[in-house]
């Protein structure tokens, strides 16, 4: 029994200390001239990486576009090259009076918003439950990993945010560009949702989608 349970703490610690021993590099700044790849971009050479590669100097406020009238800078990895491999990135958010960040997912990152001016009424969804609150300045909410989630400006002013996420290049699949931004056959959206053929044909105008 006293030998079992060494083997059990040596392959726990081993467990422990593996991840770190076996990083033999401390940056693998991206090589954007290159294709990326599943794992990312290939590592840029280090005789040709400079300080500039480890800042952005983009954060300014975003332009609101309609639909929703919000707008994004990003500072992903094709902005940031030495996020590459880091598991982090992150966005500035603003948005106009009544403004909306839709309906959508980021399937393989979690995201961390963070609201700096106004107020957002802000959630998520699980298949069981909506978990909703209204973020006043200077409140983080977490949004898991692969769930739909929205942001809502219900302050009456201009509101602008931040979100963090743990990836350098988070992919995101918008609801509403999904369902209406295709040439999906507006009877058969209609039968799979329930929605009246003439507002998908409306949406679909609006989303550069046909059929």
């Amino acid at each position: 029994m006293k030998i079992i349970h060494n083997i059990i703490f040596f392959l726990a610690l081993a467990s422990f200390y593996i991840p770190y021993a076996t990083s033999s590099n401390d940056f693998c700044v991206a090589n954007l001239l290159l294709p990326t790849t599943p794992s990312g971009y290939q590592c840029k050479s280090e005789d040709n990486v400079t300080v500039n590669d480890f800042v952005f100097s983009g954060f300014v406020a975003p332009k609101t576009e309609d639909p929703f009238k919000v707008g994004f800078t990003s500072a992903f990895v094709t902005e940031l090259p030495a996020l590459n491999g880091l598991g982090v990135s992150a966005v500035k958010a603003a948005m106009d009076i009544n403004g909306t960040v839709p309906i959508h997912s980021h399937p393989d990152a979690t995201e961390l918003i963070i609201n700096y001016e106004g107020e957002v009424t802000a959630g998520f969804i699980t298949p069981n439950k909506v978990y909703i609150k209204v973020l006043k300045p200077g409140d983080v909410m977490v949004i898991p990993k692969g769930l739909l989630h929205f942001l809502v400006n219900t302050s009456g002013k201009k509101g602008t945010g931040f979100a963090v996420f743990s990836s350098s290049n988070p992919s995101v699949q918008l609801f509403d560009n999904l369902l209406f931004g295709n040439d999906l056959s507006s009877s058969i959206i209609a039968q799979t949702t329930l929605l009246d053929v003439s507002q998908i044909k409306k949406l679909k105008a609006v989303f550069g989608g046909s059929g």
